[in-house]
């Protein structure tokens, strides 16, 4: 109980910082890390040999992989590439609904940030539709789109730690071939439940809701050759070219896959930007990315002091006599990311506590990497930073913010758990 009161008040005073005083997540983590350690009874030396060894090991596993996903983002934002994408994406899909909510889908991947991709779509969004409240659903919808795909798929700095601890034999292709289909059908519910909204919400005012929109926005790229606009998705193409030659050609395993694809995707970007953007970008590119960076280094941090305390053999074994095994990985999950609002740092945090349990013996690994999703998906409220830039750009009351935002990303966790727990006791028992 003395691990469980430590654990329990080390999160509280996280968030209590993090709100009241705005303080930066890594110098919370860290905070976080040091009170945790001593609460449990290790020595300062020892928390802080263990703040350092974390802060290390999450470093070497993310540090490439996000710069390089900052200079894809930041280069595409710099020539304006962005708009061409969702012009692309317009040329086949009318609906701005799903084409918000598709975009933010997108490019939340390979830039390794729901957030950077939710700030590049959100100028461009403002174009599909003028109405100050339909334009505020789109923003919705690239924000819960980019954190649905975000939350689910290989790579991204949420999945990475979750498949290295718990994959196994698993390949990320085979993962993925769950992940994307599984994705595509949450952002296909939470399309619906806005469109359900919308509906009702109409009805109730006595609007018929046409079916053809009565004014066409477009988002207008700047000049260029028509058709597609190659060298926007060239990085993705490279990215998506490069896994099926990393896994059959060069035989890499699933880290040195990563980093390759993430380098080969940076590289194409800069290779293809001109000499002024090029420099421009990678100078505001290294400060965007250290900044995610150390906040993941802190949970790194929080996550290894946890370990290493013992908390995980006489935490964890209790919390099985009170909930069933395959629900702690989403308990828990839930738990750390209601204290300090990010899904990275759910993720690291979870992997490093969970990895060497029983649990991972008890759950096939698909299955916790969904769990752990599905928890960091529940509470998006107040600690959670995306929740506020919400809250800012469309300049909506919290309590809207709540139904368009953290609503719908729980409705979105509750669906993954629901496929986690059918394929755990339907399909891989």
């Amino acid at each position: 109980m003395a691990f469980l009161l430590a654990f329990v008040i080390t999160l509280a005073l996280i968030t209590f910082v993090s709100l009241r005083y705005k303080v930066s997540p890594f110098f919370a983590l860290i905070g976080g890390a040091i009170l945790f350690g001593l609460l449990s009874g290790m020595t300062l030396d020892t928390t802080l040999l263990g703040i350092v060894s974390g802060v290390g090991k999450v470093f070497s596993a993310f540090g490439i992989i996000i710069l390089c996903g900052a200079v894809i983002a930041k280069l595409l934002q710099e020539q304006h590439q962005t708009e061409e994408i969702v012009s692309d994406i317009q040329q086949h899909i009318r609906n701005p609904p799903v084409i918000a909510g598709l975009s933010g889908y997108l490019l939340a991947v390979p830039i390794t940030c729901c957030v950077t991709a939710y700030i590049m779509l959100n100028p461009i969004l403002d174009h599909l539709e003028r109405d100050r409240t339909k334009r505020n659903v789109l923003l919705y919808l690239a924000a819960v789109g980019s954190i649905v795909s975000y939350a689910l798929i290989y790579p991204t700095p949420v999945v990475i730690p979750l498949f290295d601890a718990f994959g196994g034999d698993t390949t990320p292709l085979i993962f993925d071939a769950l992940a994307i289909p599984l994705s595509l059908v949450v952002l296909g519910g939470v399309l619906l439940f806005f469109w359900l909204f919308q509906h009702r919400k109409d009805r109730d005012a006595g609007v018929n809701t046409p079916t053809e929109p009565e004014l066409d926005y477009r988002v207008v790229p700047p000049p260029g050759l028509p058709g597609i606009h190659w060298r926007a998705w060239a990085p993705f193409i490279a990215i998506i070219l490069t896994i099926p030659v990393s896994f059959f050609v060069l035989h890499l395993s699933n880290v040195s896959m990563i980093n390759l694809i993430m380098l080969v995707g940076a590289v194409t970007a800069l290779s293809l930007a001109s000499p002024q953007v090029r420099g421009l970008g990678l100078s505001q590119c290294a400060k965007h990315a250290g900044m995610i960076i150390f906040d993941i280094c802190g949970a790194g941090a929080l996550g290894f002091v946890i370990v290493k305390s013992g908390f995980t053999e006489q935490v964890l074994g209790q919390l099985t006599l009170f909930i069933p095994i395959v629900l702690v990985p989403f308990v828990f999950a839930a738990l750390v990311e209601t204290a300090q609002g990010s899904r990275v740092v759910t993720a690291v945090i979870t992997a490093e506590v969970l990895s060497g349990t029983a649990i991972v013996h008890a759950i096939h690994p698909v299955v916790i990497i969904l769990l752990v999703s599905a928890g960091s998906c529940i509470v998006s409220y107040v600690t959670d930073p995306f929740f506020w830039l919400v809250q800012r750009t469309t300049g909506d009351d919290i309590g809207t913010v709540v139904r368009n935002y953290t609503l719908p990303i729980a409705l979105s966790g509750c669906g993954i758990l629901c496929v986690a727990l059918a394929l755990e006791y339907l399909v891989f028992r």
